[in-house]
């Protein structure tokens, strides 16, 4: 059934759902691109720039007058840190797979909660530590305890490492992204791909003439597809739902990663990555929801007071709103 002819809210929880399956084929493109990490994330900021700006200008929220000189730089500050979590991110799929990558990448909203607590003085209750040491089991479970105690070649603990410091600088972004008040989110990942476009370009991405026609194929996909319908989808679905719901949908993304890696690669998730899996989302829910030995609490809203999973909500302008919504 066409979105259209839905509720909001349910026409919101078909978006949202569907730019997180979509985000968990992100790793086969960048398999079959064939490319080094940095390649690939070059024509990413370059492709989806071209396709937010487009859809920006026909939507009607391509606009930067009510932002000032200190949100801008904040913004470009943002850029520059999402420019490194993707390139760090990539390599990291292309050594240790779609679905580990994924999961070891999904700690990254308990490091919100760190940074926020050690860094802006965040309030971190002794029930989100708690927590936060279930998603660092589930992590340490994903990893392999084997590979910690024993060790593993040089290339399983580089992609480990990759998917870790995307994490640890997306998680930067997040926290971020929350004081660029005036400027809406997906304006906000334009300018990012503005700026990770010159910045990439310094480290000699594969010229465009050595690309084969499938491989501009799979990057496209990736600008297009991952970069600019993704964020169209989940930032436009936003809005309309309750952090219970938002926290639950978010999780198709590991979730649509681990089944396309095993069923496009074969890859199959082993019995500690599962449990790690789990915990992981268990633990996220767990902050999100605001669980606790005394029930969960969350407001009239269903927005959990502290919750470092609530992206940041566009803003609508003052005289007139998106043709979209």
């Amino acid at each position: 059934m066409p979105t259209m002819l839905l509720s909001p809210t349910r026409r919101s929880i078909v978006e949202l759902a569907a730019g997180n399956l979509l985000l968990g084929t992100l790793g086969v493109f960048v398999v079959e691109s064939g490319q080094d990490a940095v390649s690939i994330v070059f024509y990413r900021c370059l492709i989806g720039a071209l396709a937010l700006g487009l859809y920006g200008r026909w939507a009607g929220w391509l606009s930067l007058r009510a932002a000032s000189r200190g949100t801008l730089l904040l913004a470009l500050l943002t850029g520059v840190l999402m420019a490194g979590n993707w390139v760090l991110f990539t390599a990291a799929l292309g050594r240790v797979g779609i679905a580990l990558a994924t999961i070891v990448f999904h700690v990254q909203p308990f490091l919100v909660l760190l940074i926020g607590a050690f860094v802006f003085g965040d309030r971190l209750t002794a029930v989100r530590l708690a927590w936060v040491g279930v998603a660092f089991a589930g992590l340490v479970a994903a990893i392999g305890p084997e590979a910690l105690l024993h060790g593993v070649d040089d290339s399983y603990l580089i992609g480990i490492g990759c998917a870790l410091g995307g994490a640890f600088l997306y998680a930067w972004v997040t926290l971020l992204a929350k004081r660029v008040t005036s400027v809406r989110a997906p304006m906000l990942t334009f300018i990012q791909c503005l700026v990770g476009v010159p910045l990439l370009a310094l480290l000699d991405p594969v010229s465009p003439l050595v690309l084969s026609g499938a491989q501009w194929g799979w990057l496209a996909g990736i600008g297009l597809i991952h970069t600019g319908l993704v964020y169209v989808l989940i930032y436009g679905a936003l809005p309309g739902l309750a952090t219970p719901v938002i926290a639950v949908l978010t999780f198709l993304y590991p979730a649509s990663a681990v089944l396309v890696d095993a069923a496009v690669y074969g890859r199959l998730i082993g019995l500690p990555q599962a449990i790690g899996l789990a915990l992981i989302v268990l633990a996220s829910l767990g902050v999100t929801l605001g669980w606790s030995g005394s029930g969960s609490r969350i407001n009239r809203a269903g927005i959990s007071s502290a919750s470092p999973w609530r992206l940041p909500r566009p803003a609508v302008p003052r005289q007139g709103r998106s043709r979209r919504r």
